[in-house]
């Protein structure tokens, strides 16, 4: 049964890649970019990542179950992984990812990144809260779609999204931001209703990869 709070969790996972495996990563995304020629088309644009790559980190996945369920006890495995950058003067302005089906296998419970190479100067990964009533979409799910009686569900930014703005309804909620230094190998998982963003790259680029937990293995 999913509760209200692992959807609002935030864990950081220490070591979540070796040195090696950073190595690995970053030879593996520098083959790989350089024969497709990819860059970001837009802001916070995500591609999925090679299948070497893949494999790395949902094995990684697999060693921090533990720790991740600590705070998301119904996270059973991961989706597969996008690879991002932010380049000088990109950011990814605060959303919040949402539960797109909720009563529907394998649900969203969460997200999890891990920063392949930091930005010279910025990029740093940030979580807000607020008091404010707007992020609040006034649906309420319970038992019967697999959550604890009264789970209140947020309002969310469709996915994929350009990331150019932040949505409307989020723009005038007072809220108080929390700023990560969390350094390359560092997983931060956090509930897929959490308020969160991306700083904008001053100089340099951000090179990480993302995915969502499931409360359900994909076939």
């Amino acid at each position: 049964m999913i509760h209200l709070s692992e959807t609002l969790a935030l864990q950081s996972v220490e070591g979540f890649l070796s040195p090696d495996e950073l190595a690995q990563l970053g030879k593996i995304m520098d083959d790989e970019l350089a024969a497709s020629g990819w860059t970001p088309g837009t802001q916070a644009e995500v591609v999925r990542a090679p299948g070497d790559a893949q494999a790395i980190l949902r094995e990684a996945t697999a060693r921090a179950l533990p720790v991740l369920r600590h705070v998301l006890p119904s996270v059973a495995a991961d989706a597969p992984w996008g690879y991002t950058e932010l380049t000088a003067g990109r950011e990814v302005p605060a959303h919040i990812d949402g539960i797109p089906e909720p009563a529907v296998a394998p649900r969203r419970i969460g997200r999890i990144g891990v920063t392949l190479e930091q930005a010279d100067a910025g990029g740093e990964f940030y979580v807000e809260t607020t008091a404010s009533a707007t992020v609040w979409s006034g649906q309420v799910v319970g038992e019967r779609e697999g959550y604890a009686a009264g789970t209140g569900l947020t309002r969310r930014l469709p996915h994929p999204n350009r990331h150019e703005t932040e949505p409307v309804w989020l723009r005038d909620a007072v809220r108080t931001r929390w700023v990560t230094g969390a350094p390359a190998g560092v997983a931060l998982a956090y509930g897929a209703q959490l308020v969160h963003g991306v700083l904008p790259v001053r100089s340099g680029r951000l090179r990480k990869f993302v995915t969502d937990l499931l409360d359900t293995r994909l076939p």
